[in-house]
C-alpha cells in the first residue's frame, strides 16, 4: 500500500488556511486535525468552526485526532461535520474506565474509519487486544500536545512491534499512522518499520517549498 501524506492543519498558517487547504488538497492525501482541550494535552487548538469551514474546501477525506478527555462525547459531531476517520486515545479510555474496543466500534456505527492512538510513554502491547476493532492506529513519536517537537528515534521500533502483531493476528489491513517530528529525513525509516499514514506539520507548511516537501515524503 503507498504511504499516505497528512498534514497537520494545527501547523498551516491560520491568516491564510484557505491557500493551506488547498495545497493540502493538490498535493497531499489526507488533512489531519489535531483536537486538543487542554486536559488531556496541555494545549489548546481548535474546534468545531474549524473542522467545519475546512469541509467545505477538503477534497481529500479528513482525519480528526481527538486529544481530549471524555472523546465518546464527540464522535458523532465530529462525524457530522464530514471526518472520515476518527482517532481518541487509549490514555482517555482509561481514565474513565472505558472499554477502547467498544468505544471503536461504536465509530464504525457512525460510518467513520475508527483509530486508537497512543503517546510514547504507552507500551505498545497495551494496544494489542483492541487491534482487531481498528481501522488504525496512530503511534505518538512525540508527545502529544505541540507542533514542532524532534521526533524520538525509539518511536521506529515501536513501529515494528506494532506492525509485527498487526501481522501476527492477520491484520494486515489495520494502518499504522506516526505524528510527531515526521520529515523528509525519517519518513523512509518510518515507511520500512511499518507506518503507511505520516502526519507531517512544521516539516510540510513550515517548508521553503511546502510542494517539493510533500512529494519527497510521499515518495518514500
Amino acid at each position: 500500500m503507498a504511504v499516505k501524506l497528512a498534514p497537520s492543519i494545527l501547523a498551516a498558517d491560520f491568516l491564510n488556511l484557505g491557500a493551506d487547504v488547498e495545497l493540502v488538497n493538490k498535493h497531499a492525501d489526507i488533512f489531519h486535525l489535531d483536537v486538543m482541550d487542554g486536559i488531556l494535552v496541555p494545549n489548546l487548538s481548535f474546534g468545531f468552526p474549524v473542522v467545519d469551514a475546512i469541509a467545505k474546501k477538503a477534497r481529500r477525506p479528513m482525519d480528526v485526532h481527538l486529544m481530549i478527555v471524555k472523546p465518546w462525547n464527540y464522535f458523532e459531531r465530529f462525524a457530522k461535520s464530514g471526518a472520515a476517520m476518527i482517532s481518541f486515545h487509549l490514555e482517555a479510555a482509561k481514565r474513565d474506565g472505558k472499554d477502547a474496543s467498544e468505544l471503536l466500534d461504536s465509530l464504525k456505527k457512525l460510518g467513520v474509519q475508527a483509530g486508537l492512538a497512543i503517546n510514547p510513554d504507552i507500551p505498545v502491547e497495551e494496544l494489542y487486544p483492541h487491534l482487531e476493532h481498528a481501522d488504525f492506529i496512530l503511534i505518538m513519536s512525540v508527545f502529544a500536545g505541540f507542533g514542532g517537537q524532534k521526533f524520538m528515534p525509539e518511536s521506529l521500533e515501536r513501529i515494528a512491534k506494532l506492525r509485527a502483531e498487526l501481522d501476527r493476528q492477520s491484520l494486515g489491513n489495520v494502518r499504522i499512522e506516526v505524528d510527531g517530528g515526521v520529515g523528509t529525513a525519517n519518513a523512509p525509516a518510518l515507511v520500512k518499520a511499518g507506518a503507511e499514514i505520516l502526519v507531517a506539520g512544521s516539516s510540510v507548511f513550515g517548508a521553503e517549498d511546502p510542494v517539493r516537501a510533500c512529494e519527497t515524503i510521499k515518495c518514500n
